[in-house]
C-alpha cells in the first residue's frame, strides 16, 4: 500500500494559493514564502527530508501545468527530475505532456488514484494542488500533510481545507519544529 502524502506551504489562515509568485499566481499577496521573512536555512529542511521518502510526484493538471514548463530544467527540483509523476485530470491529453520530465502517467478519477495506492512503490507525494488535495482528503484518500506554515494571514486565496460541514478527521502529530523566523514544521498521520 502506497502512501499519499500532502506538502505545501500554508499561511497561518490555511492559504497555500500563490505561495511562490510568479505569472498565472495572480493573488494580491503572491510570493507570500519569500517576502517579509528573514531566510533560515533549516527552516526549509523538510523539503530535504521528504525527498527521501518521495517515490513518486502527483498534480492536478493546473499545478502541472505550472511547474512542468519551469521544474524540469531547475536545479532547485533536479532530484524530481527522474521520478515517476501522475497527472490528474479529466481533461489533460497524453500530448500535452511535458518531454523530459520523467515517466508521466494521467489519471483520470479519484478511483484511480485508490487503485494506484493499492500497489507498491513508495510514498506518492502531491505538490501545490490544493483542489486535488481537497477532493482526495474529502475521499479519505491522503494519508499524511507535511506543512510548513508561514505567520502570515492573507485572508484571501485558495485553502487547503474544505469549510464544508462534515465529520471531523482527526490527524496525529508525528513531527514538529518551530523556526526563529516564525515558521511552524508540522508533519500529520491522518487516523484512520
Amino acid at each position: 500500500m502506497r502512501d499519499l502524502v500532502y506538502t505545501g506551504f500554508m499561511s497561518l489562515d490555511g492559504v497555500v494559493d500563490s505561495p511562490g509568485g510568479g505569472p498565472g499566481e495572480e493573488h494580491r499577496s503572491g510570493g507570500w514564502v519569500f517576502k517579509d521573512l528573514e531566510f533560515v536555512p533549516e527552516a526549509w529542511s523538510l523539503k530535504g527530508e521528504e525527498l527521501a521518502d518521495t517515490t513518486a510526484l502527483m498534480f492536478g493538471r493546473r499545478s502541472y501545468e505550472a511547474f512542468a514548463p519551469v521544474w524540469p530544467g531547475s536545479t532547485d527540483h533536479a532530484d524530481y527530475k527522474d521520478l515517476p509523476k501522475y497527472v490528474v485530470s479529466s481533461t489533460l491529453s497524453e500530448d500535452a505532456l511535458v518531454d523530459g520530465w520523467g515517466p508521466t502517467t494521467i489519471l483520470r478519477s479519484t478511483e484511480d488514484i485508490a487503485e494506484l495506492k493499492k500497489g507498491d512503490g513508495g510514498a506518492v507525494f502531491i505538490h501545490g494542488s490544493a483542489e486535488l488535495a481537497r477532493r482526495l482528503a474529502e475521499a479519505g484518500l491522503i494519508d499524511q500533510y507535511n506543512l510548513l506554515v508561514f505567520p502570515v494571514l492573507l485572508g484571501a486565496g485558495k485553502s487547503l481545507f474544505d469549510r464544508a460541514d462534515r465529520d471531523k478527521r482527526m490527524l496525529t502529530l508525528r513531527e514538529s519544529q518551530s523556526y526563529s523566523n516564525g515558521i511552524l514544521k508540522l508533519v500529520y498521520d491522518v487516523k484512520r
